[in-house]
């Protein structure tokens, strides 16, 4: 029986640990009673939380804007802060609990200049 490869073991296991951060975010949210951004309802306010994939400076129209992609299990949702070069605290990897209206661009869900708050 052949062996299996080192890198094929690497991916398995980080697909292993993708869908069990996935699946614990989705109970976290659905304890706490948060919308999962795969059932927003567009131009509808929300409370969506999860964690930060990416974190880029993307200037829109000559202004800077923080985007921000928010993963919860479930889908992703970019957050938009128009006028923002930076914000102290957000970053890949952490846990963010944010509130606006939803939005659509090009099919993907987005929220502009939501309000958000650093979770544990």
């Amino acid at each position: 029986m052949p062996r299996e490869s080192v890198i094929r073991r690497g991916l398995r296991r980080w697909a292993n640990h993708e869908r069990d951060e996935a699946r614990e975010l989705r109970r976290t949210n659905q304890e706490q009673g948060v919308t999962a951004i795969c059932d927003t309802p567009r131009r509808q306010r929300v409370v969506v939380q999860g964690t930060l994939r990416t974190v880029t400076l993307r200037p829109r129209g000559g202004v800077p804007a923080l985007e921000a992609e928010l993963y919860d299990g479930s889908g992703v949702l970019t957050l938009i802060w128009l006028g923002r070069r930076r914000i102290s605290g957000i970053y890949p990897g952490r846990f963010i609990k944010a509130e606006g209206r939803i939005g659509g661009q090009s099919r993907m869900p987005v929220m502009f200049n939501p309000r958000y708050e650093l979770r544990a």
